[in-house]
C-alpha cells in the first residue's frame, strides 16, 4: 500500500471513531431508578444493587447508564419524579419501596418494572401472581408481617416495659399502616402489654412523636418498616438515645448505627437480587419469567454497646437467638 493511501485510511478511521463511540454510548441501556429513600443513607444498598448488576455483566458507566430519582421520604414527589423519568428512553425501571412501586405501576411507562416492596405484591395489585408476575417483578421483602415477632423480641429484651410505643407513617399506605398497627397491637395485648400509637410524616412530627410517647409512659419502641423512617435513621437513633427509649427496627443498619436491635431480612442482599433481576431483563429475560422472590432467612441483630448504655441486661435467650452481636 502506498504511504499516501495508508495515511488517508488512518485519517478516515480516526474521523469515524468519535461517531462510532457516540453511537455505542447512545446504545447503552438506561435504567430508571426511583427510590422513596435518600441517597446518603442508602449507600450500602446501592452498592449491593450495583454488585447484582455486575453479576450479570453490567457495570454502571461502562455498558449501562442509570438515572436516579430520590423522593427522600416525601411520597408526594413520586409523581413528578416519574414524569421526569418517563420522558427518557428507559429500558427498565427499578422502584424501591411500596409507594414508589405503586406509583411506577400506575404510571404505565411501558417498560419492565423491578421492585422492592414490603407488602404482598399480589394483594397490592403489583403482579398477577408470584410465579408468573407479568410486566413487574422483584423482591417481596416480607418485613411488614414481622411486626408482632419484633414486639415479642423487644418485650424479651425489656421485660419491665408495660407500655410499648408504636411509631407509624400513615402516608406509607392505609392497608400497610392498618396491617402493621393491627399485628403489633394484637401481639402487645397477647403479652399483657399496653400499646400507644403515634403517627409521624415529617421530621418535626418524628421529634414530637417521641415526646408524646414518653409522656404516655412508653418504655420501649417499635418502628414501622417504612422508607421514610429509613431516611430519618440518624434522627430516630439520636432521639432513642436522648429519651433512653429502647427500640427494635426492621433492618440491621439501625443497630449498626447505634440503635438497640433489629429483626428482618438483609436489605442489602435484597438490593443485590434486584440488581441481578434488572441485569437479566436487560439481557433479554422477560419479567413474566422471573418469579417474585422472598427472603428465606431473617436476622436478629443486637448492639451491645447500646444495651449497656440503656442499662439493659441482655437475656441469654436473646444472645442465643442473635445472628449478629455488635460489640
Amino acid at each position: 500500500m502506498r504511504r499516501r493511501e495508508f495515511i488517508r485510511g488512518v485519517a478516515a478511521v480516526s474521523a469515524a471513531w468519535p461517531v462510532a463511540a457516540r453511537a455505542q454510548q447512545a446504545a447503552q441501556p438506561l435504567i430508571g431508578f426511583l427510590s422513596t429513600r435518600s441517597p446518603e443513607e442508602a449507600t450500602i444498598h446501592m452498592n449491593a444493587f450495583r454488585r447484582g448488576l455486575e453479576q450479570t455483566g453490567y457495570i454502571e458507566g461502562r455498558n449501562v447508564a442509570i438515572e436516579y430519582r430520590w423522593a427522600k421520604g416525601n411520597y408526594n414527589q413520586l409523581g413528578l419524579l416519574l414524569a421526569d423519568l418517563g420522558s427518557r428512553p428507559l429500558s427498565v425501571i427499578v422502584a424501591t419501596g411500596d409507594p414508589a412501586a405503586q406509583a411506577a405501576k400506575a404510571a404505565g411507562l411501558g417498560v419492565p418494572l423491578v421492585f422492592v416492596v414490603g407488602q404482598d405484591p399480589v394483594r397490592a395489585g403489583l403482579v398477577a401472581s408470584m410465579n408468573r408476575p407479568g410486566m413487574a417483578t422483584g423482591v417481596n421483602f416480607f418485613t411488614g408481617d414481622l411486626g408482632g415477632k419484633r414486639l415479642e423480641l423487644l418485650c424479651t429484651m425489656v421485660p419491665s416495659a408495660r407500655v410499648l410505643g408504636l411509631l407509624l407513617n400513615p402516608t406509607f399506605g392505609k392497608e400497610a399502616f392498618d396491617e402493621f398497627r393491627r399485628s403489633v397491637v394484637s401481639a402487645a395485648q397477647s403479652l399483657g402489654r399496653q400499646s400507644v400509637v403515634q403517627s409521624a410524616t415529617t421530621d418535626a412530627e418524628v421529634e414530637a412523636g417521641f415526646a408524646a410517647l414518653i409522656k404516655a409512659g412508653a418504655a420501649a419502641l417499635v418502628v414501622q418498616n417504612d422508607p421514610f423512617f429509613d431516611s430519618r435513621r440518624s434522627q430516630i437513633i439520636a432521639l432513642s438515645s436522648q429519651h433512653r427509649l429502647p427500640g427494635i427496627f426492621h433492618i440491621r443498619e439501625f443497630p449498626a448505627d447505634g440503635g438497640l436491635m433489629s429483626y428482618g431480612a438483609s436489605l442489602a442482599d435484597t438490593y443485590r437480587q434486584v440488581g441481578v433481576y434488572t441485569g437479566k431483563i436487560l439481557r433479554g429475560t422477560k419479567s413474566v419469567d422471573l418469579p417474585v422472590l422472598r427472603p428465606t432467612r431473617f436476622e436478629l441483630v443486637i448492639n451491645m454497646r447500646t444495651a449497656k448504655a440503656l442499662s439493659l441486661a441482655v437475656p441469654q435467650s436473646i444472645l442465643i437467638e442473635a445472628d449478629e452481636i455488635i460489640e
